[in-house]
């Protein structure tokens, strides 16, 4: 069986992108674990996630808004990637890796 969503490329790059946000941050120090460890890893996977949810709506308007969520996860992760950055925990250069 397979799903809509799975046919769709910007699903797959959303996967792909929380599979290399949670390689990223498993070099986090260990006592930011419940702090901006779990942040960026939750919300990087809050991306693929809505996107599958949305797809599988019958309406346009519902899977737009499951979109805009997808889309806040991803502003979500942006801004946890510059406070991993700004903390020294990844380097500029990994930063504008994952960030492009």
């Amino acid at each position: 069986m397979s799903f809509k969503f799975e046919k769709l490329i910007i699903w797959q790059k959303s996967m792909d992108f929380g599979e290399n946000i949670f390689k990223l941050s498993q070099n986090f120090p260990k006592d930011e674990v419940f702090n901006v460890t779990s942040q960026i890893r939750r919300a990087s996977d809050s991306v693929a996630l809505n996107i599958s949810e949305g797809s599988i709506l019958q309406s346009k308007p519902e899977f737009k808004k499951f979109l805009g969520y997808s889309i806040r996860s991803l502003a979500e992760t942006v801004t946890c990637l510059y406070k991993a950055k700004n903390r020294n925990y990844i380097s500029e250069e990994e930063f504008n890796t994952i960030y492009n």
